[in-house]
């Protein structure tokens, strides 16, 4: 969640510093610091709360010099505080440190520089690195560094300063994303390339266990051991003003809008030109392959667990193969059936999430074959995973997800109709009318995004209320589970999914008159169940929004409101219907006055358990 930046150059570091933190504020933070060495001394300034903050500070106080880290960090150990906030030092103000992630045997290490009369000054995990390297340095900075790794544990990105090299930076990593962006004449660190893609487009995405040491000149990389390793260069072909809000209000609202084009891009050199068929060439899966895999485990986090869930019904009903979907941070403690006979999908939107990462590397050992499906290219389940889906939904800002979601989903249908295919499991006839459909959505969605209207109306009616509920059947119950975390982690609102089959279950008592209850019933094998679950919760005054197929007049009759999205096969309604989801809670959102970009303890990439 945190972010890193480093800079090392001609120019003044602190310059850098700040507008990269402020591309990687996206990542969730409570507070931000920089560190700078002007030659002869690091200097050290970091506040607590927003980047303007410490923009503040530094207008009273510049930091002078060519070399400087910074960082933005979340909470992980002691509450968020200016003594708390990253860079970190020793007790010299000899070394200073940014990491991202979690040191888990810091309090170990801890008691023992204590123990040696180290003193420290905070409650964070951090700090423990930074006294190691005091405690280790021996006149050789790489050295020293390398025993520090030798003693930690954990997962880390890590960047070092010290007082002694004015003119180099080291950096490493483990489980959590690092670049290197390359200059001329001078180099950029970060966490995410968002912060250096205004500076350059050459970058090398470090591995686990690499380590490089960064002049404005050079970068040596090498393993823990010492042995250079060759990188190639990654060229980002993202457009700079991707990372702009581009005149909508919020990265969040612009974010839904490019979803047709996020859909198209993601499936288009996908689909046979007459529509035959899906092409995977990162695939190229034969019958036997496939004949060989008896179970499918789908492993994710959040709203990539709900594209998971969805997933589920696809390759089941299509490619009928059992599917078990399991929350990221549950499947390695509950001992799971999983074998060489196993695909394990992990989802992930960056590519980061350190719990599906650890999910997909037990997945491994345990023989299974994996799958990643993820939108950021060179990202860390991308390199572990045996094979990579990849979602083109481009650079995604908004805390909440919108088009790496529908994009997943996209990719989750192409994948089980791929699948489909292959086992032969539906006719040609059926798979050409699956594959039209596809073609059609980026139309579809640009459809529903033209008359927003009557949703924003919705949301200002009913912002104010601190319940909202969405039931539905099948596909819709899946939809519904991503409307309500949209709607709850964005405005707050209290919001609760269920499957509209379970009413009568407990889940009536809590309906009451004048609640909202947001009804989908876009799947038509179970349209008439669905209408009698609205029938019940109308007997009890809920106010119901309908969300329904284009055509469906039947719906009117009993709700109060109602949405309809275009025609489309049931398999492909879901990718339709969370679109009015998504709207409902921006809207919602912005009525109650939120941060929408920056929802509350939230964050965009999870990169600590």
């Amino acid at each position: 969640m945190c972010g890193i930046v480093g800079y090392i150059g001609p120019k003044q570091a602190s310059t850098f510093l700040i507008e990269g933190l402020s591309k990687l504020e996206y990542r969730g933070y409570d507070s931000a610091g920089i560190a700078v060495h002007d030659g002869n001394k690091i200097t050290i300034e970091k506040t607590i709360g927003r980047l303007a903050n410490l923009e503040q500070k530094l207008e009273h106080h510049k930091l002078e010099g060519s070399l400087g880290i910074g960082h933005t960090r979340w909470a992980t150990h002691g509450r968020p505080s200016d003594v708390n906030s990253h860079p970190h030092s020793d007790c010299t103000g000899n070394f200073v440190v940014v990491h991202n992630g979690i040191i888990e045997n810091y309090m170990h290490l801890k008691e023992q520089l204590i123990a040696k009369g180290h003193v420290f000054t905070s409650e964070t995990d951090t700090e423990v690195v930074a006294h190691l390297l005091e405690e280790y340095y021996d006149g050789d900075f790489e050295a020293s560094v390398k025993r520090v790794l030798g003693d930690i544990s954990g997962s880390y990105a890590l960047v070092f300063m010290s007082k002694f090299e004015p003119n180099k930076i080291i950096c490493t990593k483990q489980d959590n994303p690092l670049v290197i962006g390359l200059g001329e004449g001078e180099n950029f660190i970060a966490s995410d390339i968002p912060a250096i893609i205004n500076r350059t487009r050459r970058t090398y995405i470090l591995s686990d266990g690499e380590m490089a040491v960064v002049t404005k000149d050079s970068v040596w990389v090498t393993n823990r051991q010492g042995v250079p390793i060759t990188k190639k260069v990654f060229e980002v072909n993202w457009d700079a003003e991707a990372a702009e809000k581009g005149g909508y209000e919020h990265f969040m609202i612009k974010e839904i809008y490019e979803q047709p084009k996020a859909i198209r891009e993601t499936m288009t050199s996908r689909l046979a030109k007459d529509n035959s068929h899906i092409i995977f060439d990162e695939l190229k899966w034969t019958k036997g392959e496939l004949a060989a895999i008896k179970k499918v485990v789908i492993v994710a986090c959040g709203t990539a667990y709900h594209a998971g869930i969805v997933g589920k019904y696809y390759i089941e009903s299509l490619a009928r193969i059992p599917v078990e979907v399991d929350v990221a941070s549950e499947f390695r403690y509950r001992f799971p059936l999983v074998d060489e006979n196993t695909l394990a999908i992990v989802i992930s939107q960056s590519g980061e999430t350190l719990d599906t990462l650890a999910a997909l590397k037990e997945a491994k050992r345990l023989g299974a074959t994996t799958l990643a499906i993820t939108n950021v290219v060179g990202s860390s389940i991308s390199r572990e995973a045996d094979q990579v889906v990849y979602t083109w939904a481009g650079p995604e800002i908004a805390v909440a997800s919108t088009k790496a979601y529908t994009t997943q989903l996209i990719s989750m249908a192409m994948l089980s109709i791929y699948m489909a295919g292959i086992r032969e499991t539906i006719s040609a006839e059926r798979s050409q009318e699956l594959i039209s459909g596809l073609r059609n959505l980026p139309t579809q969605v640009h459809e529903i995004l033209e008359d927003v209207e009557p949703i924003k109306t919705f949301a200002q009616q009913y912002g104010f209320n601190e319940d909202v509920f969405f039931i539905g059947r099948s596909l819709d119950y899946a939809v519904a589970l991503e409307g309500a975390l949209k709607l709850k982690e964005i405005s707050y609102i209290h919001a609760e999914a269920y499957a509209a089959g379970e009413l009568k279950h407990g889940t009536l008592a809590l309906i009451i008159e004048g609640v909202p209850v947001i009804a989908l019933a876009t799947q038509h094998d179970v349209y008439e169940k669905t209408l009698s679950n609205i029938k019940e919760v109308k007997a009890r005054d809920a106010v119901v929004i309908g969300i329904a197929q284009q055509g469906d007049d039947q719906i009117k009759k009993y709700v109060d409101h109602t949405i309809f999205i275009p025609q489309a096969d049931k398999y492909l309604a879901p990718i339709l219907a969370v679109i009015p989801l998504q709207l409902l809670s921006y809207y919602a959102a912005v009525t109650r006055g939120c941060d929408v970009d920056k929802p509350r303890n939230l964050a965009k990439s999870v990169t600590v358990e």
